[in-house]
């Protein structure tokens, strides 16, 4: 009955399964109906149940509908309480739209501010921020650091070359100019790096150096020759005593402007008037000093019928000798002051009544030097007396003239000088115009006993 109302027949029962619809049965066609209505009527309760909760009003009693059974809820698992709990995402807030003031959105007031004004005023602060620090960054770099750096330039290239104005030479090598140069660049403030010491150090090594100079430079007569820069380059002969002396005392700043050699001289004769020759006062082996005076040269021009005369006038303006320490060798006074003519003449007469007494006396002096030492040459008479009357002649006599302020002026002397080879030339060409003097550092003994005399020491 039930077939015939389902509108089956046995036949379909033994129908093959329709593949195309994966296997399962078709339902009939009243069958599919009824199950359509159920499936509708049940959505439309449950939809009808919602919009009564949605609304607030509770459903009726004569539509009720069973509620389905709530499923168990699982059981929260214990969290440990070191491990961070997720926090839950931020939510998007909607934009909302701007007005044309851009700030100020619309609907909003003066007084409120959006989401997008707090991010224009946090990306603002921000920016002037960095502002700032690139401002105080730079003040810092241009007013404090760059002048730091400066001065501490300029202190390390000041002492650098302070170095390298005593450690030359010889020296430039010194390991103490090693430790110095690395105690400037260790320096950590210009004060510290201008405190370093380089001219205690470049002078005891000087001194070393210019010693055992001494020792090796020094000649078969004790001597040595100290060349220096005076304007112009000066050559100086003394004893080794005496060089010694002026290394001991002096510093680096002059020691590293010294050198120190052996002496190569030669003797050179000139031809001088005794103002020329220090007054005629120099005796052999006084050291005297070479300066260069004067020179006065006339010349005469002929133009147009008329003569002009032109006098040029060339004065030396060194402050120091062209030669120092120049050694008197030898002096020889002109043949006219071989004459001695001499007389002295004393009488005495007393008369008493007719007792009459008469004295006198008479000393006459008529020599000729030259003769004497011709005679002496020519073995005429004995050398050992003519040689006690006559030594040092000239020197004898210019002393007893200086002693008596009165002497022949115009006499003419023959010096020879021990001069630096590469000071011979010189002092050849130029001896018309030469002026030799005597260093009181150095002075002969009767200036010496002067000195006493007038300063009382």
């Amino acid at each position: 009955m039930l077939d015939k109302i389902l509108g089956k027949k046995d036949k379909d029962k033994k129908d093959t399964p329709d593949l195309r619809k994966d296997g399962k049965k078709s339902d009939s066609d009243i069958g599919g109906r009824l199950k359509g209505m159920v499936s509708k009527a049940t959505e439309k309760s449950k939809e009808k149940i919602n919009n009564n909760n949605e609304g607030g009003e509770k459903p009726s009693s004569g539509n009720k509908i069973p509620r389905p059974m709530p499923k168990p809820r699982p059981k929260p698992r214990p969290t440990p309480k070191d491990k961070p709990t997720l926090k839950p995402p931020l939510k998007k807030q909607p934009q909302k739209s701007r007005g044309p003031l851009g700030g100020i959105t619309a609907g909003a007031g003066f007084g409120k501010g959006g989401p997008d004004d707090d991010r224009r005023t946090l990306v603002g602060a921000a920016v002037f921020g960095i502002i700032l620090i690139v401002l105080v960054g730079a003040g810092y770099y241009f007013l404090v650091y760059a002048p730091y750096q400066d001065a501490m330039t300029a202190a390390k290239q000041t002492k650098i070359k302070e170095v390298n104005t005593y450690f030359k030479g010889p020296l430039a090598l010194d390991p103490q100019k090693s430790s110095i140069l690395a105690e400037i660049d260790g320096g950590t403030t210009p004060e510290m790096v201008l405190a370093v010491d380089v001219l205690g150090p470049a002078t005891s090594s000087w001194r070393e150096y210019q010693n055992q100079q001494i020792e090796a430079e020094k000649d078969p007569y004790n001597r040595v020759m100290i060349t220096y820069q005076a304007g112009g380059q000066k050559n100086l002969i003394m004893k080794t005593s005496d060089a010694q002396t002026i290394v001991n005392e002096a510093d680096a700043a002059v020691l590293s402007n010294l050198e120190i050699e052996t002496p190569d001289t030669v003797a050179v004769p000139i031809i001088i008037t005794r103002l020329q020759a220090a007054g005629g006062l120099i005796n052999v082996g006084d050291t005297v000093d070479v300066y260069l005076t004067t020179a006065n040269a006339s010349t005469t021009s002929t133009s147009n019928n008329t003569t002009t005369n032109q006098t040029a006038t060339t004065q030396s303006s060194a402050s120091s000798p062209s030669i120092s320490g120049a050694t008197v060798l030898a002096i020889l006074r002109a043949k006219d002051s071989s004459a001695v003519a001499a007389s002295l003449q004393q009488s005495q007469e007393i008369a008493y009544n007719t007792l009459t007494m008469t004295t006198s006396r008479s000393q006459t002096a008529n020599t000729d030097v030259e003769e004497l030492l011709k005679a002496a040459a020519s073995n005429t008479w004995d050398e050992s007396t003519i040689t006690s009357l006559l030594d040092s002649y000239g020197w004898r006599l210019s002393d007893f003239e200086r002693t008596s302020n009165l002497g022949e002026l115009d006499v003419r002397y023959m010096v020879v000088l021990e001069v630096p080879r590469e000071n011979a030339l010189f002092l050849m060409q130029n001896s018309q115009n030469l002026q030799l003097t005597v260093p009181t550092q150095d002075a002969p003994e009767w200036m010496i006993t002067e000195l006493k005399q007038i300063y009382g020491t």
